[in-house]
């Protein structure tokens, strides 16, 4: 019965000892802590007098202003322009009605002379696309080169090859796209000038066509 009150009192007393040590702890940090708002507000003083009156910059309103949507795809302006292509693009057109043309040298728009097709011919410019239409059947040839030169005509190429073929494969060993290709050069306004490519370049199967320059 003694002995179980001396360890309660032995409890009590060091529950008694904590509870002042905590109280001490506690004093210490407010203690610390009115010393440090009384060392800022003691900075504040001495700044304000050094700079004088300050008045605070008002922050203007933001807005958060939304990300543009990306720019669609114009699918539909392209598939117009295929339709228009396959309508304006004549198999009949004749170019001798309206240009002149050399079978052998090749073709060139009137407001430039012969010296253009020379210098074509001749690799002046470096042939920088190519398109090749083998295998290909007349309404897909057609949609392909329309395609071809649009893409051409925006990225800025000015001389271009057309693998039109020597028709060995066709029906009477006849090349088919070979005089189609041609009236439908000369029916694109951002063909300027074609000829027929040398040996190394394709020969009699290839065209070599000069595109306008583009800014």
């Amino acid at each position: 019965m003694s002995r179980h009150r001396i360890q309660s009192l032995a409890e009590l007393g060091a529950l008694r000892k904590a509870l002042e040590a905590e109280q001490r702890a506690r004093a210490e940090a407010e203690r610390r802590a009115r010393e440090e708002a009384a060392r800022r507000d003691a900075l504040a003083r001495e700044f304000e007098r050094a700079v004088g009156a300050v008045t605070p910059l008002l922050r203007p309103p933001t807005v958060e202003h939304p990300r543009p949507a990306p720019e669609p795809l114009p699918r539909q302006r392209e598939a117009d322009e295929r339709a228009a292509l396959a309508q304006s693009l004549s198999d009949e057109f004749d170019p001798a009605t309206l240009l002149d043309s050399d079978a052998e040298l090749g073709w060139h728009r009137p407001t430039l002379g012969p010296e253009v097709v020379r210098k074509l011919r001749g690799g002046h410019w470096v042939i920088q696309g190519e398109l090749d239409l083998h295998g290909a059947r007349t309404e897909e040839a057609r949609e392909l080169l329309g395609d071809f030169l649009r893409h051409a005509l925006r990225t800025g190429l000015r001389c271009v090859r057309v693998v039109h073929g020597k028709g060995l494969g066709s029906k009477g060993r006849q090349p088919v796209l070979k005089g189609k290709v041609k009236r439908w050069l000369v029916q694109r306004e951002e063909v300027i000038a074609f000829c027929q490519a040398r040996a190394p370049d394709g020969g009699a199967g290839a065209l070599i066509v000069l595109l306008r320059a583009t800014r």
